[in-house]
């Protein structure tokens, strides 16, 4: 080692810090939140959240419709053998639906928007549940509805005119939007289709919901003329099938209004309840 390397002064050496380390801090916002967690939910909060759930449970409910509409639709092995034609009108009613079902799905946004920036007063939520409850009473058949619709007669001697006849356009005219249905027969007294009707051929006529109607038939349906009569001319559809055997299917447009007066007393439930 060199002169040079030794006579360099070397560096003190730092002494330990006698100051003590300081102490974690605790994190406010954590205990904050701890306490807000555990704080009760206001009641306004609560019943906002709940009509949220329920507005997405319909919207769910109206794509799931809709989705299963159109592949049954696509599934069917009759459209591949259809005209032209056929597939528009077929395409046209599809759209018709579809664009119902949007419709629906505004509405609700619409009232869960109006809910969420009102607070959902008490006022709102009752004026709310009032306008549901109608529109439940209708599907279930429990109030009379009236609206724009069509009226449809079905003649025919022998099997022109059967049960099967009857429950097909039932479903064809639900499919293509009808809101409110009744059947009458030749007394005119009417009987309201809801989701639990059943129709069976009878020595007398045909049998709806315990009562036996007698030719001829006619349905009053409230919803779009323009899209119910196309549906029951689709091809093999119910004017098809009756005018081959021998029978008639009359259509009328009733743009003015139709009234399905009939309703159905409400059964009292035995087992089910809400689950709430």
């Amino acid at each position: 080692m060199t002169d040079e390397q030794t006579d360099q002064p070397q560096p003190p050496a730092e002494e330990p810090s006698a100051e003590p380390a300081p102490e974690p801090e605790v994190e406010a916002p954590a205990v904050e939140a701890e306490v807000e967690a555990a704080a009760p939910e206001p009641a306004g909060r609560r019943r906002v959240g709940g009509t949220r759930l329920v507005v997405a449970l319909l919207l769910g409910l109206l794509g799931f419709t809709f989705a299963i509409q159109v592949r049954s639709v696509a599934d069917d092995p009759t459209v591949a053998a259809l005209g032209e034609e056929d597939l528009v009108r077929i395409l046209a009613n599809l759209d018709a639906h579809e664009e119902r079902l949007q419709q629906d799905i505004r509405e609700l946004q619409e009232t869960s928007q109006r809910l969420r920036t009102t607070g959902e007063s008490q006022q709102e939520a009752l004026a709310e549940a009032a306008r549901r409850a109608d529109e439940l009473g209708i599907l279930a058949g429990t109030l009379p509805a009236e609206g724009p619709g069509v009226t449809v007669t079905l003649r025919g001697a022998g099997g022109a005119v059967t049960a099967d006849t009857l429950l097909d356009a039932v479903q064809e005219l639900r499919g293509a939007g009808g809101e409110a249905i009744q059947v009458q027969g030749a007394d005119r007294a009417p009987v309201r289709v809801v989701a639990s009707s059943y129709f069976v051929d009878g020595p007398d006529g045909i049998v709806v919901d315990g009562r036996t109607l007698r030719g001829p038939y006619t349905l009053v349906v409230i919803g779009e003329p323009e899209t119910l009569t196309p549906a029951l001319h689709i091809p093999g559809g119910v004017v098809e099938s009756v005018q081959q055997d021998g029978g008639t299917v009359t259509v009328h447009e009733e743009p003015g209004g139709v009234e399905v007066s009939a309703v159905r007393q409400p059964e009292a439930l035995q087992h089910a309840r809400p689950d709430s």
